[in-house]
């Protein structure tokens, strides 16, 4: 079993950034990929970003292709999602998951956290 813990979410003013982390007790597999996903109230979850074990390989949704940037400490069990210029759009509650493919499919994870809320206001 892998438990996650998200943190960093909040509110912010449109434009503004935020930096979510997440820890993981442990990185199960060095193949596999760490991701970030967000579910928007009425919404369905979907992905935002995923990086490879090593952090050579990332992989982002067109929405934030560009604003957002996803990064890894594996010294420290910890994947990192900068967020900047963020739209109203960009609110909801941020998920990390790992032990996943390449993939921004939900249902390709393993394993979840329990999400950090970003609410970002006009």
């Amino acid at each position: 079993q892998v438990q996650l813990v998200e943190s960093g979410g909040g509110s912010v003013q449109a434009g503004g950034s935020l930096r979510l982390s997440c820890t993981a007790s442990r990185f199960p597999n060095s193949l596999r990929y760490m991701g970030w996903f967000r579910q928007a109230p009425g919404k369905e979850r979907e992905g935002v970003a995923i990086i490879q074990a090593s952090g050579a390989w990332t992989y982002y949704a067109d929405s934030v292709k560009g604003r957002f940037t996803i990064s890894r400490d594996n010294a420290k069990n910890t994947v990192y999602l900068q967020m900047n210029s963020l739209k109203p759009e960009d609110t909801a509650m941020y998920y990390c998951a790992s032990d996943g493919p390449w993939s921004l499919d939900p249902r390709d994870f393993h394993y979840w956290g329990q999400g950090t809320q970003v609410t970002v206001v006009s």
